[in-house]
This record gives structure tokens, C-alpha cells and sequence, in this order.
């Protein structure tokens, strides 16, 4: 075709990489990119989004709950560029494959244009695995195949700058092997990765020997449920979960002890507390507070990435790997003796949480305690679907109070802790799968950032969903310790209000009024004992729903305290605090013993 522009062969590549949809912000810049995706008839679909940050946030969600699938994101030079890094460094650090594709137009002298920017040293940490830049049209299809190839091998956000005098450029005949012109082909799914055998002879034997074995699931850990679930009843382990690895293993296991850290349960916290034998699948929690005191559990580490391995926690077996396909070797190796009796003592600990959860939701509150809105819709979460979680006090709420049942997917952004980033996430849920219900949870200083503006992208596409139903939960406490983000910081979790005249009151807002004014569905809830009521009725709706929960701000977060919290400071180096640890360590070996003898 004689009027065909680079910007159509970027759609050309885009359809090779089976990309169903491209998020961002147009302008003049990337407009002829933009245009060529319109025109494309929903092949790929282009999803306007009405800041950058959130365009990236929907990229990286796209990633998140696709499972393997690239998230694309568009957006032009200047502010623009600078707008999507806070989206872009959540995918590095929760490791999602994300391809921003920026526009650049400058015409004056360099260093006088109007917007521009360095876009290399700008995206060059956040997309430091490639950051190219577009020079001629032969060059542009290998150039986008290569920036989707690293982000896959990677597991990481690239960048592909383009020129908007190359986008318009008409394409020429391309010799096949002209200089700097390859045969551009998309990449395959990558390979099955097995540690070496000696590697899991020697994991399998120290699981064997282990007493009271914990294992600790990361989001590394998606798709290996099965052989979890049988690994810990061969060796009678109790299993804890990261924040991002909450989904992974079905939370009714009576074994599951919930998740590990600052947000979690007691009972996390007491199974590594008495743990002599740790197994960390595909999980780079920092929390390493809550892990076993060095030197008293010995540890296997299983992770795709090999840099991760040990630099969180002493490893004294890696196994580099899938982690279904390295379980799965380590189930056929390891001998069936579990230890009742740890085992037994790891499931008192889950039922005397699971009554204490319950009783905190009961307790009373002004107006209502945000841990029964999360303790209600635990009982009616749908069955399919997906679930986003916000930063903030939320997460506490999140962690501890809503099971997620098998099947439902929930993602946040863990790593980075942005606050702003469920509903973009749940837009992206949701049009990954229109036919299954969604629930974004957030703060209120979450829905003032962006929830409020992107709404308005809600109401302008629900209408196209098989199933209408994506609930957003505003917890609605009115605070003023974080004004305008919401945002919980790990380390002051239970820190006091400060003085509104040093933070200032962040505005009380009409939730579910501004959703009414949109043409959705909006519910207020002030009264604990409608709590559930508002929940049937958010969820019966026949279009997206804020339901919004106005509670108590006091309610106490209760950070678990680290098992042997006042005993780690004895771990050091030096003989007399060795002899200390060894007493310990004798302690402990006297109690296995006793138990043995009951």
C-alpha cells in the first residue's frame, strides 16, 4: 500500500505479539501511532486512560492478571514521559513485562525545544534491560520485536522511542539483509527452567530431615497450588504466604497460617517462629523480620531469577527454576513422613486466629469497623473474577480478612507501594475478561488521586461487558495522616494522627454520589449492621457500583509481633552470643525431643 507509515507497522507488530489492547493518553506526538490503533478495529483496541500514571498502572495490571501477557502503554515526550515512570517502576519491581512506546517530536535546536526531555536518561533505570530510540522505518519492526522479547525474557519494562517524523514516514520496500534491518520475528515462551539434580537431591534430603517445616509463597509461586498443597502434607509443614502471593494456595487450608509481615496474622508470624526447616518459593518479601532468626531454620530458596536468591535470607540450597516444575521434582524425592505433631500445633494456631479475625471484625466502631466491611464480602466474594487491592490501611483489612477462594486473582502493587493503583488494575482485569465480576479495594486518599477521574473511563466502557458488575470499595475514614494518597509506609504502621494543621484535613468527598452522577451505581453505608446489605445490593447491581464504607479511622492495625522479637538482637556475631544461640538452639532440640516421646 503506497499511504502505509511506520505507525501501521507498529500495529503490524503489535498483532504478531498478540497485544490485545494499548493504554495511554494521546497526544500530537504519538497521535499518528494513536491513530493507526484506532483504525485498527479493536485489533489491537486502544484504551484512552485520563492521566499517563494510570496508563502505565493499566499496562502493568494488564501484565499482572493476564499471567503472562505484555502490557503496552503509549504516550508522548515531556511531562507526558515523566507521568507514566510511577507505573513503569511498579512493573520492574513486581517484575511484569511492560512495553512503553513514546513519541517524540522535535524540530528546534536541541535544548531549546518546548517539552523535551533526555527520554533515554529518563527511562534509563526503569527500563534499564533497553531503551532504544527509532531512526529509520526498516529498522522499526526488529526494533519493537526485540524491546517485546527482552520485556518477556526479563520480566521487566522496556522502552521504544519514536520519532513522530518517522511515524508518519512511508514504508519502503525492505531488503531483507540491509544494514541494521532484521528478520523480525515474535519470541517464543521461554523455557522450562529445572534446577540441576544434585541441587535437588540435596533440597530433598533437608526437607526430609526437617522437623518443623514452614513454607513461604511468593507470587513466583502462581500455578503451583497442586504441588504445594501435597508437599506440605507429605512433610506435615504449615504454609505462609507474601502480600502478592495471598492468591496463590486456597486460604481454607487448615494448615494456611495466612500472610507474613507488617499486615499479616499471628499465626505467620508463630510458624516462623518456630520453624527449623524453611522453604522460600518464589517470594523476595522484604519482611525478613518475620523469618526465622538466622541460624535457626536451614533454608531452600526456589526462583526463576538466580540474582534473587539468598539476598533476603542465608540460603542453604538454591534451586533456580519454574517453580511448579521444581516442586513437582522435589514431591517425587521427598519422603512421605509428615510430623503430626508440628502440624497439629501449626493448625491450633490457624483456628485460634481464624476466631480472633472474626471477633476484631465484630468489634464495635464509629461508624463502622473497616474490618467487617472486608470480613462481609469475604462471605460473598464471587467465585470468578479478580480483585484489586490499593495501597494503604487496606491492606491490613485486605491480608487478614478477605479469603480469596481458588480461582480468583488478586494483585497490588507490592514492591513499589504506590498508592493509586486498584482501579486502574481493575480496569485492566476487567477487559482482559468483561465477563467476570471484578471488586477494587481502596482508601478514600487512593480515590482522590486518580479513582475519581478514572471512573469517568468506567462509566464510558461498562456498557461493552458481558457482566457489568466491577465493585469499587472506598473505605471512607476521613484521616488526615497521609492527605491525598492514603498511603500506609511499612515500619510506621502504627504510628499516631498528626495535627490536621501540619498534615491538612483531606476533604470529605460524595463517593457514591459522584458515581450516581456518572450513571453507575453508587451505595453509602454508615451503619455496621447494613454493612452486608450494601454489599448485596453493590454486588446485584446491573452496572459498576461504588460502595462506599464510612469507617472508623481508630480502628488499631495490631502489627503482629515477630516471633522471638525480643531474642534477635542476640543473633550477632562473636563467641558469647554464639554460646547464647546455642542454648537456644539446645532449648528447642529438648522440646522436639520431648514431643516426641508424647
Amino acid at each position: 500500500m503506497a499511504d502505509r507509515t511506520v505507525a501501521h507497522l507498529v500495529v503490524d507488530r503489535l498483532r504478531a505479539w498478540r497485544v490485545p489492547r494499548v493504554f495511554g493518553c494521546p497526544g500530537d506526538a504519538i497521535a499518528p501511532v494513536v491513530e493507526a490503533v484506532a483504525a485498527a478495529g479493536g485489533d489491537p483496541e486502544f484504551v484512552p486512560a485520563r492521566h499517563e500514571e494510570t496508563a502505565a498502572f493499566m499496562a502493568t495490571g494488564h501484565a499482572k492478571f493476564t499471567g503472562g501477557g505484555i502490557g503496552v502503554c503509549l504516550a508522548t515526550q515531556g511531562p507526558s514521559a515523566v507521568h507514566l515512570l510511577n507505573g513503569l517502576y511498579d512493573a520492574k519491581l513486581d517484575s511484569r513485562p511492560v512495553v512503553a512506546i513514546v513519541g517524540e517530536d522535535v524540530s528546534g535546536p536541541l535544548g531549546e525545544v518546548h517539552e523535551e526531555i533526555g527520554l533515554s536518561r529518563l527511562f534509563g533505570d526503569v527500563c534499564h534491560q533497553f531503551v532504544r530510540y527509532g531512526r529509520s522505518p526498516a529498522q522499526v519492526p526488529s526494533l519493537l520485536d526485540q524491546a517485546f522479547r527482552t520485556a518477556a525474557a526479563t520480566r521487566s519494562p522496556t522502552c521504544v522511542v519514536l520519532p513522530r517524523a518517522l511515524q508518519v514516514a512511508a514504508v519502503p520496500e525492505l531488503a531483507p539483509h540491509a544494514a541494521g534491518v532484521l528478520n523480525a520475528t515474535p519470541g517464543e515462551p521461554l523455557a522450562r527452567v529445572l534446577p540441576h539434580q544434585a541441587d535437588l537431591d540435596a533440597a530433598a534430603a533437608l526437607l526430609t530431615v526437617g522437623r518443623r517445616v514452614a513454607i513461604l509463597v511468593g507470587q513466583g509461586a502462581r500455578g503451583a497450588a497442586e504441588q504445594i498443597a501435597v508437599l506440605a502434607d507429605r512433610l506435615g509443614a504449615g504454609v505462609a504466604t507474601s502480600l502478592l502471593g495471598k492468591p496463590v494456595l486456597d486460604e481454607r487450608l487448615p494448615f494456611h497460617t495466612g500472610v507474613l509481615g507488617e499486615v499479616g496474622t499471628p499465626a505467620a508470624a508463630q510458624l516462623m517462629g518456630g520453624a527449623d526447616t524453611l522453604l522460600l518459593v518464589g517470594t523476595n518479601d522484604p519482611w525478613t523480620d518475620y523469618l526465622p532468626p538466622p541460624g535457626q531454620a536451614r533454608t531452600i530458596q526456589i526462583d526463576i531469577d538466580g540474582r534473587r536468591i539468598g539476598t533476603r535470607y542465608p540460603v542453604d540450597v538454591p534451586l533456580v527454576g519454574d517453580a511448579t516444575e521444581t516442586l513437582r521434582a522435589l514431591v517425587g524425592q521427598v519422603a512421605d513422613r509428615p510430623n503430626r505433631q508440628w502440624r497439629a500445633t501449626v493448625e491450633g494456631s490457624v483456628d485460634r486466629w481464624r476466631t480472633e479475625a472474626a471477633a476484631r471484625a465484630a468489634e464495635p466502631a464509629e461508624p463502622v469497623n473497616p474490618q467487617l466491611v472486608l470480613h462481609e464480602l469475604s462471605a460473598r466474594l464471587p467465585r470468578t473474577g479478580a480483585v484489586a487491592v490499593d495501597v494503604g490501611t487496606v491492606l491490613f483489612w485486605y491480608a487478614r480478612h478477605l479469603a480469596l477462594p481458588p480461582g480468583v486473582d488478586a494483585q497490588l502493587c507490592g514492591t513499589l507501594g504506590s498508592p493509586g493503583c486498584a482501579l486502574p488494575y481493575a480496569l485492566a482485569a476487567k477487559l482482559d475478561r468483561p465477563d467476570a465480576p471484578v471488586v477494587a479495594l481502596l482508601g478514600d486518599g487512593a480515590m482522590q488521586l486518580n479513582g475519581l477521574a478514572e471512573l469517568i473511563t468506567v462509566a464510558h466502557r461498562w456498557q461493552d461487558w458481558a457482566d457489568p458488575r466491577l465493585v469499587v470499595l472506598v473505605l471512607n475514614d476521613r484521616d488526615d495522616r497521609d492527605p491525598g494518597t492514603g498511603r500506609w509506609v511499612p515500619g510506621v504502621a502504627a504510628a499516631p494522627p498528626r495535627p490536621a494543621a501540619v498534615t491538612g484535613r483531606r476533604p470529605d468527598v460524595p463517593y457514591a454520589g459522584w458515581a450516581r452522577l456518572l450513571g453507575l451505581h453508587g451505595v453509602r453505608v454508615d451503619r455496621p449492621e447494613l454493612v452486608g446489605a450494601a454489599w448485596d445490593e453493590a454486588l446485584a447491581a446491573d452496572r459498576p457500583c461504588v460502595l462506599e464504607a464510612v469507617v472508623d479511622p481508630t480502628v488499631p492495625r495490631r502489627v503482629p509481633e515477630p516471633a522471638l522479637a525480643d531474642l534477635r538482637s542476640l543473633f550477632a556475631d562473636g563467641d558469647a552470643t554464639r554460646r547464647i544461640r546455642d542454648r537456644i538452639m539446645s532449648a528447642e532440640r529438648s522440646v522436639v525431643e520431648a514431643d516426641d516421646l508424647v
